[in-house]
């Protein structure tokens, strides 16, 4: 046979535990949301005993060591003398009844079953985010709730778009002259590849906003944030003898103009 535990304890419905499961998004599924088949391991009620922890065919009997009290007198031994003490009893866990516990769940009264779940991420989800499904975590015991499953996100990094919060950033590499004259880019964003204006007279390291080009707001998806992105202009270090015979004649030019200017 095998102790029930507090009897009071043993028959008060109990909460199920709520269950932590991690899932990797790409950097792009985090961004717009998706759908995820999600794997558990969950403790359910067991079938052959109707969680009862009880082998079906058998009933629970008086404890004989007790005789069904569920408390037992021990004596305690101390300097002043001996003193007679109820303490639960060891052989029925103070329930005063025993039972021969269920072969399927060896008297837990649960199962661990495999389970795997359609979990819908909204658009904007991000690093650390929790999901909450009610309802699908460990079963409760003696009628008591089933707890939650949380669903915990980790987002994969992209190489080339960095999030922050709603924004996305990006660098984008133009030439000296491209940054002097302007020009166009093809730039890549979250939506796909996009042409991005370069102004004439662009300086190092300026920020062009892409506006709404970011990441769609969580529980809103319909705001966006934007797409800031910082341009690094490269300076030529080998010109061909032509380039570099330019460059001189640009370079008179802007010394003429200060001249002028004085």
């Amino acid at each position: 046979g095998m102790g029930g535990g507090g009897a009071s304890m043993r028959d008060r419905p109990q909460q199920g535990e709520d269950i932590v499961v991690r899932v990797r998004l790409s950097f792009l599924e985090a961004v717009f949301g998706c759908e995820q088949e999600v794997a558990t391991s969950r403790r359910e009620t067991c079938g052959s005993c109707d969680g009862s922890g009880i082998q079906s065919g058998t009933k629970p009997t008086t404890c004989s060591q007790c005789g069904g009290a569920g408390q037992v007198i021990s004596a305690v031994r101390t300097p002043i003398g001996t003193f007679q003490q109820s303490v639960p009893c060891n052989a029925c866990g103070g329930s005063g009844r025993t039972f021969t516990p269920c072969s399927s769940c060896n008297g837990s009264a649960r199962v661990m079953k495999n389970k795997t779940l359609s979990v819908r991420f909204p658009a904007g989800v991000d690093n650390g985010s929790r999901l909450r499904v009610r309802g699908e975590g460990n079963s409760g015991r003696n009628g008591g709730r089933t707890g939650d499953l949380y669903v915990e996100v980790e987002v994969e990094r992209d190489a080339e778009l960095e999030r922050d919060g709603e924004n996305i950033k990006s660098t984008v590499t133009v030439g000296c002259t491209d940054a002097i004259l302007g020009t166009s880019v093809k730039t890549r964003t979250v939506d796909g590849s996009v042409e991005l204006k370069i102004p004439a007279g662009t300086q190092p390291g300026t920020t062009l906003l892409m506006s709404k080009r970011g990441v769609p707001r969580l529980g809103n998806p319909n705001l966006r944030g934007d797409h800031l992105v910082r341009v690094n202009v490269k300076i030529p270090n080998n010109l061909t003898p032509e380039e570099k015979e330019k460059f001189e004649e640009i370079r008179e030019l802007s010394n003429q103009q200060v001249k002028v200017k004085q």
